[in-house]
């Protein structure tokens, strides 16, 4: 058996084995659902129900999806271009930190200025913290992967000794967590009394962005060349370095907004729990979405439902959360194969 390329394929061939992969999935969680004693269509019943079934449900969804907008359109940015970021994570804290820091009153300044600036200083800090493994790439041939995600973890304890330090918040009873924002610096809530904030309505902006730039763009079309055959496109003239090092500033700059919109929007502090993995379940995100930014949207949604569902369910029925995790990861298996039998089809010698 070989694999042959399909050089146009068709939009049932685009479509298929993504959907018989959503749908091998559902059957694997049901299968599993069964082992642990559960009636299978009661618990993805009650997933669906505890993630769509209320208006605070649905808001709950949206709200976790938030952040898994943001970290996945930088993946799907990044990836394009096979520029393989693995540091989401690192620059989400990256511009947590930086909102931790100037929302806590050091800028006495009205909101409409103050809301923006630390956004933009936010995505500033997350391009930097992915700009030097993409320098590395491009001037030594180091791996991207190692280097990002190594920096997760120096990242992550570079915040662990600041919140126990210079940033720890003296009347937080001893807790490693940053003052609390002051009112200017936190995003609006879309709906009073609920979580849902604003920083929904950035996320959404920012899809569209970036699909305006991947579909409209001359960036666009150089990152995708890059990404489809390097080789071919510096031959073409495409500055290659070039394009890696813009496509790492706006992943990264992408990936930070998620730390803003979960500090400014939704914490109102820097804590080290912050994140559950955002920034590594947006790589779910934009495999999901087949590294489309329109489409990111729509796998956020699915994946911020699976967990928020899941929750639910498990109080429920008594079924681990953990079934949450292996729907998703058996999704991302599924879907790498899917994403092959869309360009390649399987021939027989």
């Amino acid at each position: 058996m070989r694999l042959e390329p399909i050089a146009n394929p068709s939009l049932a061939r685009t479509l298929a084995p993504p959907a018989l992969a959503l749908t091998a999935t559902v059957v694997i969680a049901s299968l599993l659902a069964m082992l642990a004693g559960a009636n299978p269509f009661s618990v993805l019943g009650l997933i669906l129900k505890g993630a769509f079934g209320s208006k605070f449900a649905v808001l709950e969804t949206l709200n976790r999806a938030t952040p898994l907008i943001f970290t996945g359109l930088a993946i799907a940015v990044a990836f394009r271009a096979r520029l393989w970021n693995i540091g989401a994570e690192a620059q989400l804290y990256a511009g947590a930190l930086v909102v931790a820091v100037l929302g806590a009153g050091i800028l006495d300044w009205p909101a409409i200025l103050l809301l923006p600036t630390m956004a933009i200083l936010a995505m500033i800090a997350g391009a930097i913290l992915l700009l030097i493994p993409a320098l590395l790439k491009v001037r030594l041939g180091v791996d991207e992967v190692v280097t990002t995600l190594l920096i997760n973890f120096i990242f992550l304890l570079f915040v662990s000794m600041l919140l126990e330090g210079v940033l720890k918040d003296p009347m937080g009873m001893g807790w490693p967590k940053s003052p609390r924002l002051i009112p200017e610096a936190r995003l609006p809530r879309i709906v009073q009394g609920l979580r849902l904030h604003w920083g929904f309505g950035l996320a959404l902006i920012a899809a569209l962005i970036v699909w305006v730039i991947s579909a409209r763009t001359t960036l666009g079309y150089e990152m995708r060349a890059v990404g489809l055959n390097r080789n071919a496109a510096e031959f073409a003239g495409i500055p290659v370095g070039r394009v890696l090092i813009k496509t790492a500033l706006l992943s990264g700059g992408l990936a930070a907004l998620a730390g803003f919109s979960e500090v400014a929007g939704l914490k109102g502090n820097l804590t080290l729990d912050l994140s559950p993995g955002f920034g590594y379940t947006g790589i779910i995100v934009a495999m999901l979405a087949l590294l489309n930014p329109l489409g990111v949207i729509a796998a956020a949604l699915f994946v911020a439902g699976i967990f928020v569902g899941a929750d639910s369910m498990s109080r429920a029925v008594g079924v681990p959360t953990y079934l949450a995790d292996i729907m998703l990861a058996t999704a991302l298996l599924l879907m790498v194969v899917a994403i092959l039998l869309t360009r390649f089809r399987v021939i027989r010698e």
